[in-house]
């Protein structure tokens, strides 16, 4: 089951970077601008961010499988049919189509594990889910460039859309093993009030704020570390760009490590999560402010993001446990909101903040965003503990 769902994950972030290694095609055959390319991925990114919680509500009331198959199949054929696409505007649509069944995997997956892994297991389940969604956005622009190169940037998109199919197949035949909420008769289906409620309560409001700050500094991370090592520490060009390959493998490796953690804190996961996001936020805030060896820079990234890997997932178990029961759809269909959000709130600014001749503040920035998603959990899980005394 944790394969099944963790492979519709990997293509719900593999098709998330499709595009980008595109660009260089649809820039020549299509004559359309830069700006008009990256809206591309901002249509797909910000459908998804948008669509997410009314999907939730929908999982919660209907449950989450037939979504998932819905929602596979139509990313799926939507990166497809790019291939026949004779129009910018064709992909752009598309890219909304994408966007629309990408919004269903976190209320849709996140329903699902807690429905069907045991307590005592979750941590290492959300671990895994997390880890498939980032090797699907690591292996995405290697793999589609290398056939774009090979056979054509047509028969690439094709050939990515319809690798999601045989998962549609498998979900529909393997329905049986996939349990949510909806199927414990000892639970009442709360009410379409409560379940719009929900997400306006302050906990819920400031987990939005945990989910949006971190996406926020990785998303600072990852678009402006290349540039701010050479800037700033002189660093090549290509060793900078492998300086980022260890924050994000870090990252990767990290979520398996807090998948371990997770099931063996406790009721510490807030605690394990701000150790960790105090970590990750010192090694950023080091090579931000200190003249630092390279040898000693990627020793620091590594240990970053394994430390912010690793915290994602105690953050996921947090929500988990703050959620009402039935809800879980919705309410991680809003508080996922944040990373689409937070992902595209920092370059501009950023860039900025280089263009103005201030790029070593830049990871300073990043470590101080760090810290302060820290307050949102830290103020989330306490005004949660406060409504539960109050009621």
């Amino acid at each position: 089951m944790n394969l099944l769902i963790g492979t519709g994950h990997f293509f719900s972030h593999f098709y998330i970077l499709t595009l980008p290694p595109l660009f260089f095609a649809w820039h020549e055959d299509f004559g359309v601008s830069y700006a008009w390319l990256g809206a591309s991925v901002a249509l797909m990114a910000g459908t998804t961010a948008i669509l997410q919680t009314p999907a939730g509500y929908l999982v919660d009331r209907y449950g989450a499988k037939i979504f998932l198959v819905g929602g596979t199949t139509l990313m799926a054929v939507a990166v497809a049919t790019m291939a026949a696409a004779t129009s910018f505007w064709h992909i752009l649509v598309l890219a909304v189509l994408s966007g629309t069944g990408n919004a269903v995997f976190h209320p849709a997956d996140y329903a699902v594990l807690s429905g069907s892994i045991p307590r005592e297991r979750l941590g290492r389940a959300f671990a895994f889910h997390l880890f498939t969604g980032h090797l699907g956005f690591a292996l995405a622009p290697p793999v589609v460039v290398f056939l774009a190169l090979t056979i054509g940037w047509r028969f690439a998109v094709l050939a990515v859309g319809l690798m999601g199919i045989p998962v549609v197949v498998a979900i529909i035949l393997q329905s049986s093993i996939l349990s949510d909420q909806q199927s414990d008769p000892d639970v009442q289906t709360p009410s379409r009030r409560a379940r719009g409620s929900v997400i306006f309560t302050r906990p819920m409001l400031l987990f939005f704020a945990f989910f949006m700050f971190g996406a926020m500094a990785q998303a600072g991370v990852q678009s402006w570390l290349i540039t701010v090592l050479q800037t700033v520490n002189g660093v090549r060009i290509e060793i900078a760009g492998w300086a980022l390959t260890a924050f994000v493998g870090g990252t990767v490796g990290g979520v398996l490590v807090g998948g371990w953690l997770a099931d063996r804190s406790g009721a510490r996961h807030l605690l394990i999560a701000s150790v960790l996001i105090v970590v990750s936020a010192s090694m950023i805030l080091a090579i931000g402010v200190l003249p630092l060896p390279i040898i000693l820079i990627f020793l620091l990234l590594s240990i970053s993001g394994l430390s912010f890997g690793a915290s994602r997932v105690s953050r996921d178990i947090i929500v988990k446990n703050a959620t009402p029961t039935g809800q879980i759809g919705v309410v991680f269909g809003f508080v996922s909101a944040g990373l689409p959000l937070g992902q595209a709130l920092t370059p501009v600014p950023f860039g900025y903040l280089i263009d103005l001749g201030h790029a070593e503040y830049v990871l300073v920035a990043v470590a101080g965003i760090l810290m302060l998603s820290i307050l949102c959990g830290g103020g989330a899980n306490l005004g949660r503990r406060t409504d539960t005394q109050d009621s």
